[in-house]
């Protein structure tokens, strides 16, 4: 089975468990993750999880969590769903995110101010 996360879903749980490195409470990670997770693929993975409970498996895993590193997390839960036959997919950038940081990036650029002068308007 493939269980595929949105850029969105996946911003949310990296500036969770960014919040959760700082804070030391990975309660509302836990959560975040959780939601991050459509009604349809809870029922299916807690189906397939040997205690039927996606909130505890998530537990677990921010258990073993080292709690430094966000790229960790995700490969932990990749992992540990992997064992139930599970394939986390993650989109990490959207098309949209790319269109807007290069429009970001644009208006970091220099605007001219005031009017361009032909070359013609000096008088030699």
């Amino acid at each position: 089975m493939e269980v595929y996360l949105d850029a969105r879903a996946v911003r949310q749980i990296r500036v969770s468990a960014q919040e959760a490195m700082e804070e030391d409470d990975t309660e509302s990670l836990r959560e975040d993750i959780l939601e991050a997770f459509s009604e349809e693929q809870v029922e299916e993975i807690e189906r397939r999880l040997d205690s039927g409970d996606l909130f505890e498996f998530l537990t677990d895993v921010l258990d073993e969590w080292s709690g430094e590193d966000i790229e960790e997390l995700f490969e932990l839960l990749e992992t540990q769903l992997g064992e139930y036959g599970i394939d986390l997919k993650t989109e990490n950038k959207s098309e949209e995110e790319d269109d807007d940081e290069e429009e970001e990036e644009d208006d970091d650029e220099e605007e001219p101010v005031g009017e361009v002068l032909e070359d013609d308007y000096f008088d030699d």
